[in-house]
Protein backbone atom coordinates (compact mmCIF):
# COMPACT_ATOMS: atom_id res chain seq x y z
CA UNK A 1 0.00 0.00 0.00
CA UNK A 2 1.61 3.49 -0.97
CA UNK A 3 1.68 5.92 1.73
CA UNK A 4 -0.62 8.16 0.33
CA UNK A 5 -3.18 5.70 0.47
CA UNK A 6 -2.21 4.32 3.92
CA UNK A 7 -2.72 8.13 4.78
CA UNK A 8 -6.01 8.66 3.32
CA UNK A 9 -7.15 5.75 5.11
CA UNK A 10 -5.53 7.14 8.40
CA UNK A 11 -8.07 9.96 8.19
CA UNK A 12 -10.69 8.09 9.17
CA UNK A 13 -10.31 7.21 11.82
CA UNK A 14 -8.35 9.94 12.96
CA UNK A 15 -11.42 12.35 12.03
CA UNK A 16 -12.60 11.23 15.15
CA UNK A 17 -9.99 12.39 17.83
CA UNK A 18 -10.92 15.09 19.58
CA UNK A 19 -7.81 17.29 21.79
CA UNK A 20 -8.08 16.14 25.70
CA UNK A 21 -5.80 17.54 28.35
CA UNK A 22 -3.18 15.75 29.62
CA UNK A 23 -4.95 14.97 32.49
CA UNK A 24 -7.14 12.99 30.56
CA UNK A 25 -4.90 10.31 29.72
CA UNK A 26 -4.85 6.96 29.55
CA UNK A 27 -2.37 5.35 32.45
CA UNK A 28 -0.02 2.67 30.71
CA UNK A 29 2.38 0.44 32.74
CA UNK A 30 5.86 2.32 33.69
CA UNK A 31 7.53 -0.72 31.67
CA UNK A 32 5.12 -0.89 28.46
CA UNK A 33 7.09 -0.10 25.04
CA UNK A 34 6.44 0.02 21.42
CA UNK A 35 9.39 -1.16 19.26
CA UNK A 36 9.85 -2.35 15.65
CA UNK A 37 10.62 -5.26 14.71
CA UNK A 38 11.56 -5.00 11.36
CA UNK A 39 13.00 -3.09 9.43
CA UNK A 40 16.20 -3.18 11.58
CA UNK A 41 17.87 0.50 12.90
CA UNK A 42 20.33 0.81 10.03
CA UNK A 43 18.99 -1.01 7.34
CA UNK A 44 19.23 -0.33 3.55
CA UNK A 45 16.38 -1.74 2.37
CA UNK A 46 14.10 -1.47 -1.16
CA UNK A 47 10.75 -0.02 -1.98
CA UNK A 48 8.19 -1.24 -1.02
CA UNK A 49 9.15 -1.04 2.66
CA UNK A 50 7.45 -3.45 5.08
CA UNK A 51 7.38 -2.23 8.91
CA UNK A 52 6.37 -4.56 11.55
CA UNK A 53 4.97 -3.34 15.03
CA UNK A 54 5.59 -4.90 18.36
CA UNK A 55 4.26 -3.65 21.47
CA UNK A 56 5.50 -5.12 25.32
CA UNK A 57 3.45 -4.94 28.79
CA UNK A 58 0.00 -3.56 26.69
CA UNK A 59 -2.51 -4.74 24.24
CA UNK A 60 -3.91 -3.57 21.01
CA UNK A 61 -7.37 -2.43 20.23
CA UNK A 62 -8.67 -0.34 17.53
CA UNK A 63 -9.48 3.48 17.56
CA UNK A 64 -12.33 4.40 19.80
CA UNK A 65 -12.15 1.04 21.73
CA UNK A 66 -11.93 1.81 25.42
CA UNK A 67 -9.88 -1.28 26.89
CA UNK A 68 -7.96 -0.70 29.79
CA UNK A 69 -4.19 -0.93 29.01
CA UNK A 70 -4.43 -1.36 25.40
CA UNK A 71 -4.28 0.93 21.99
CA UNK A 72 -2.98 1.35 18.64
CA UNK A 73 0.09 2.27 16.91
CA UNK A 74 0.84 5.78 14.86
CA UNK A 75 3.55 5.57 13.08
CA UNK A 76 5.96 8.86 12.71
CA UNK A 77 8.12 9.27 9.69
CA UNK A 78 11.01 11.74 10.08
CA UNK A 79 9.29 13.77 13.44
CA UNK A 80 11.79 14.51 16.36
CA UNK A 81 9.91 13.03 19.43
CA UNK A 82 11.24 16.27 21.44
CA UNK A 83 8.81 17.99 18.93
CA UNK A 84 6.06 16.04 20.28
CA UNK A 85 3.14 17.26 22.53
CA UNK A 86 2.32 14.07 24.14
CA UNK A 87 -0.81 15.13 25.96
CA UNK A 88 -2.92 15.95 22.81
CA UNK A 89 -4.01 13.35 19.69
CA UNK A 90 -1.80 12.52 17.21
CA UNK A 91 -1.83 14.31 13.96
CA UNK A 92 -2.53 12.51 10.65
CA UNK A 93 -0.50 14.02 7.80
CA UNK A 94 2.38 12.05 5.91
CA UNK A 95 4.73 12.25 9.24
CA UNK A 96 2.15 10.61 11.58
CA UNK A 97 0.63 7.50 9.93
CA UNK A 98 -2.56 6.06 12.09
CA UNK A 99 -3.50 2.24 12.54
CA UNK A 100 -6.82 2.70 14.27
CA UNK A 101 -7.70 -0.96 12.80
CA UNK A 102 -5.32 -2.34 15.08
CA UNK A 103 -2.98 -3.47 12.38
CA UNK A 104 0.77 -4.68 13.24
CA UNK A 105 2.11 -3.76 10.41
CA UNK A 106 2.88 -1.67 6.92
CA UNK A 107 3.99 -1.94 3.48
CA UNK A 108 4.85 1.67 2.38
CA UNK A 109 6.10 2.74 -0.71
CA UNK A 110 9.16 5.16 -0.20
CA UNK A 111 11.13 7.37 -1.98
CA UNK A 112 14.74 7.04 -1.90
CA UNK A 113 16.13 8.49 0.81
CA UNK A 114 16.85 7.80 4.19
CA UNK A 115 14.53 7.93 7.28
CA UNK A 116 13.99 7.85 10.74
CA UNK A 117 10.91 5.96 12.13
CA UNK A 118 9.33 5.46 15.12
CA UNK A 119 5.69 4.30 16.86
CA UNK A 120 4.06 6.10 18.99
CA UNK A 121 0.97 3.66 20.95
CA UNK A 122 -2.42 6.13 21.24
CA UNK A 123 -5.62 5.33 23.18
CA UNK A 124 -9.27 4.89 21.66
CA UNK A 125 -8.88 8.53 20.87
CA UNK A 126 -5.22 8.67 19.27
CA UNK A 127 -4.19 10.62 22.59
CA UNK A 128 -1.08 8.89 24.06
CA UNK A 129 -0.21 6.99 27.32
CA UNK A 130 0.61 8.52 30.34
CA UNK A 131 3.86 7.86 30.46
CA UNK A 132 3.83 7.65 26.45
CA UNK A 133 4.66 4.30 25.06
CA UNK A 134 6.84 5.00 22.40
CA UNK A 135 9.49 3.00 20.16
CA UNK A 136 13.73 4.25 19.77
CA UNK A 137 13.66 5.95 16.41
CA UNK A 138 15.37 3.86 13.64
CA UNK A 139 17.01 5.11 10.72
CA UNK A 140 16.64 3.81 7.60
CA UNK A 141 17.90 4.26 3.92
CA UNK A 142 15.82 3.18 0.57
CA UNK A 143 17.62 2.45 -2.15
Amino acid sequence: MSLHKVFASALVFASVAVAAPAQDRSPAPEDARAYIVAPEDGATVASPVTVRFGLQGMGVAPAGVDNAMTGHHHLLIDVDPDTVDYSQWVPADDNHIHFGGGQTEVTLDMDPGTYTLWLLLGDANHIPHDPPVRSEPITITVE
